[in-house]
């Protein structure tokens, strides 16, 4: 019997736990280790952060959906992994034995990387639902008092599609309260330019974005360093420019992301951030029984840029990441050599409150057979729409391509080749 042990219960952990369970025979058991007893879709936070949803909307309890399934939950955090044990042990002291490993953790919040940054501080954050509930709460004072208001992300975060999203989903809520006139906006984003989004753009979306920008009346700040953040005004260091001073009486950053400490903490399995490197089939060059795939895992950048911007884990990503994985370790259960690799395409939907954009990029990185970005209201009612169906199949334990079965197939019957 193969002991499978999955660290993380996210988009990314779940989907794997399903997928193994399924992949495997009754014979091998199946763990989840998670630091929470609940499942939280994260794309939904940006909505959660002005009550266009709640907690209940998009949460729900793991235990019964993976007990249904025979897969072991242990809601504890990871604190440690002794790799020559091959032992994962939790905050609570519970040591959990593997004989194949697979880290889907999803990152550490580095906010202690920028002087007064994050929800415990002066800048709330849609990371978490926790964060977003606490951002949301914030919200409710400052429409009762507007002024201006800052969104965008830290130097050396890798997750920007949040930022730009609440961007838009806050002009948009601001609009319909008939409070935006009382609102100056500034995004703000290390990026050398706007809809870089650490992919060295996708499509025309440098020229697509500014000029939602500029129809919002949202004003930027590319190539920015976040130098501290003090109560209601924020410093900031613009390459070429000097620093910037800017007040603000709500603001939400993307802090850089990196790795866990439980992760980070072993020898030879991380670079210096503490993200996992892995090969082209998910694992781990170091230790050949542990993989790792989503938002924890090492890429480089595609280029150079003057501030530190990290790459995004995209869903679709992350999907072929989780099912490559899957069939790697079966292989080696059964003696076989490794071959599945992820395929690291980028397909996203950034919802803009009433319309939104979806990006394609086909591979993720550059150069490309397909890079494609467009508007539509459409974009919007698929995010609505994905999201409910990905939490009903999650709540049922359905393992299945979602990316490919939904969006990817919304976009070829838009023709988009």
């Amino acid at each position: 019997m193969a002991k499978v042990v999955i660290i993380g219960a996210s988009t990314g952990g779940l989907p794997a736990a399903y997928e193994m369970k399924q992949a495997l025979d009754a014979s091998h058991q199946v763990t989840v280790i998670s630091n929470t007893e609940d499942f939280h879709f994260i794309p939904s936070n940006p909505w959660v952060a002005v009550g266009w949803r709640k907690r209940k909307d998009i949460s729900f309890p793991l235990r019964p959906c993976l007990e249904k399934k025979g897969i072991v939950l242990i809601a504890e955090a990871a604190q440690r992994i002794d790799p020559q044990k091959n032992e994962v042990t939790t905050a609570a002291g519970t040591v959990v034995p593997y004989d194949y490993l697979l880290i889907a953790t999803g990152p550490k919040l580095a906010f202690e990387e920028v002087e007064g940054l994050g929800p415990e501080k002066n800048t709330l954050s849609v990371c978490t639902v926790d964060h977003a509930e606490r951002a949301y709460d914030q919200y409710l004072k400052f429409i009762e008092d507007p002024g201006p208001a800052i969104v965008g992300a830290a130097q050396g975060a890798s997750c920007f599609g949040p930022a730009y999203e609440f961007s838009f989903i806050l002009d948009a809520d601001l609009r319909e309260k008939k409070l935006r006139k009382k609102v100056p906006m500034t995004f703000i984003t290390p990026e050398p330019y706007i809809g870089h989004m650490g992919l060295a753009g996708v499509g025309d979306s440098k020229s697509l974005l500014e000029h939602e920008f500029r129809e919002r009346h949202i004003s930027w700040l590319t190539n920015a360093r976040i130098k501290r953040v003090e109560r209601g005004r924020m410093v900031v260091e613009v390459l070429g420019e000097g620093e910037k001073e800017l007040p603000f009486k709500y603001s939400m950053i993307i802090p850089s992301f990196k790795g866990v400490d439980a992760v980070a903490g072993v020898e030879g399995l991380c670079n210096p951030k503490g993200f996992v490197m892995v090969d082209a089939h998910q694992r781990s060059p170091r230790y050949p029984n542990i993989y790792s795939v989503g938002v924890c895992i090492a890429i480089a950048p595609p280029e150079a840029t003057p501030l530190p911007v990290g790459v995004p884990k995209t869903g679709f990503m992350i999907e072929s990441m989780v099912a490559a994985a899957v069939q790697n370790i079966k292989a080696s259960i059964k003696g076989e050599p490794v071959c599945a690799k992820a395929t690291w395409n980028a397909i996203c939907l950034a919802d803009m409150g009433d319309t939104g954009v979806a990006f394609v990029a086909i591979p993720q990185m550059p150069p490309r057979d397909v890079t494609w970005a467009k508007k539509g209201r459409w974009v919007h009612l698929a995010k609505v729409g994905f999201e409910k169906y990905f939490l009903r199949k999650m709540k049922k334990g359905i393992s299945e391509p979602f990316y490919e079965k939904t969006i990817l197939k919304a976009l070829k019957i838009r023709k988009i080749e």
